[in-house]
């Protein structure tokens, strides 16, 4: 196996480690949202004199939630994007 082969699989192998990373780290936030904003309007149905409070403390949970959607974002950019390997390809 030569030494572009190798490079090729490798940065191959980055690319659909990227779609994991996505894939899985979007899948679990965007639930836990769900579950979170129905069970605010639950809440909220039941106890709407805490409308503000509720709504507060549900903004900053979606907040907390959704950072770690961005995370997993972010490292897939970083896997796609910053990859030491791009430049041995691209010079050849």
């Amino acid at each position: 196996m030569d030494n572009l082969t190798l490079v090729a699989m490798v940065t191959m192998a980055s690319i659909i480690t990227a779609g994991i990373t996505i894939s899985i780290g979007v899948l679990g936030p965007s639930l836990s949202e769900g579950k979170a904003v129905a069970t605010a309007m639950t809440s909220l149905a039941q106890q709407p004199d805490a409308s503000p409070t509720i709504t507060r403390t549900l903004y900053i949970g979606l907040a907390m939630i959704e950072s770690t959607a961005i995370y997993c974002f972010v490292i897939a950019i970083i896997l796609i994007f910053a990859n030491p390997f791009w430049n041995y390809i691209i010079s050849l």
